[in-house]
């Protein structure tokens, strides 16, 4: 028999659900920074063996929104319990198990497997009770434990840390055993449910994200113009939005050179993406509140349904 399912990756921001996402899949999907609230859209990563089919999917950290690209982030994460056929609920060492307990509560009521996964437990030390008495990392982790036990009672619950990959294996081989019996949802040879684009947007985003402070890369959106390729180039033209005047200045910098920086780094990650020669060309221009606008939104494919 053939397994084939979709494994669905949510959780709270910051957490390390797109580097556990690439792990699982063995390919740079998702952007990953230090950064909360990285991930935006809904992004699926598929593994292909002879017999089985995962169908991994990242999605936006669970926060209560504030503004209308917020709203389609939630949604984009709520999808993401609907269609599942196993869940992976990430948390780790420092949250608060009782954090945004509206969406852990619809966790709660689903009746398929749930994994919850104890991220980023190489960060446990030494820490200390409430009376004061000290804990080595097993016993915080067992305290963990048996928190997040109480919460979701039907979870099975592993411990990892996605960034050195441990527990990783052994988290793949739990989700084959749970895979049901399916033929492959999608072609054997597609890695992925976005386009090229889509991927340029990204890494474009993600350098955005890396190199500016504060609000800036928040406000930011990307939009390929334009994408031609050939047998050993790719000529990609690319809009980066803002909200403000003001924002646009931060963007390009003084002469340019922030602006250069960004575009350097991002040909240079499309390089090792595509595995050609990239020239790209980036320009900045101003779309006020465009995290608010639902028809600005829907054109840069915040639309979950």
């Amino acid at each position: 028999m053939h397994k084939a399912g979709f494994v669905n990756i949510v959780g709270n921001p910051n957490v390390g659900k797109s580097t556990l996402m690439n792990q699982l899949v063995g390919e740079k999907i998702s952007i990953a920074t230090f950064k909360a609230q990285t991930t935006r859209h809904r992004i699926m990563g598929i593994v292909n063996t002879d017999d089985m089919q995962i169908v991994f999917s990242d999605t936006p950290g669970v926060l209560k929104p504030n503004y209308k690209l917020q709203e389609s982030m939630l949604a984009f994460s709520e999808s993401a319990l609907a269609d599942a056929d196993v869940l992976l609920y990430v948390t780790d060492v420092v949250e608060n198990p009782e954090k945004n307990m509206d969406f852990l509560e619809k966790v709660q009521q689903m009746d398929i497997p749930i994994l919850l996964l104890i991220n980023k437990i190489d960060q446990l030390g030494k820490s200390e009770t409430s009376d004061g008495k000290s804990m080595n990392p097993t016993e915080a982790l067992g305290q963990l434990v048996e928190r997040w036990h109480q919460l979701l009672p039907k979870a099975e619950i592993l411990p990892i840390s996605a960034l050195n990959k441990f527990g990783v294996d052994m988290l793949l081989n739990r989700i084959k055993d749970l895979l049901p019996d399916s033929p492959p949802y999608f072609e054997k040879d597609q890695l992925t449910d976005k386009p090229a684009r889509f991927f340029v947007s990204e890494i474009i985003r993600e350098k955005i994200l890396l190199y500016y402070d504060k609000e800036i890369p928040y406000s930011v959106e990307v939009r390929v113009e334009s994408f031609k390729e050939s047998d050993k180039r790719i000529d990609i033209r690319a809009i980066i939005y803002v909200e403000r005047e003001s924002q646009k200045g931060i963007i390009i910098g003084h002469q340019g050179v922030a602006l250069k920086k960004v575009g350097m780094e991002a040909r240079k990650a499309l390089e090792k993406f595509f595995g050609k020669s990239i020239f790209l060309e980036t320009y900045v221009k101003v779309d006020k509140d465009w995290r608010s606008n639902k028809r600005e939104l829907d054109s840069f494919g915040y639309n979950p349904e």
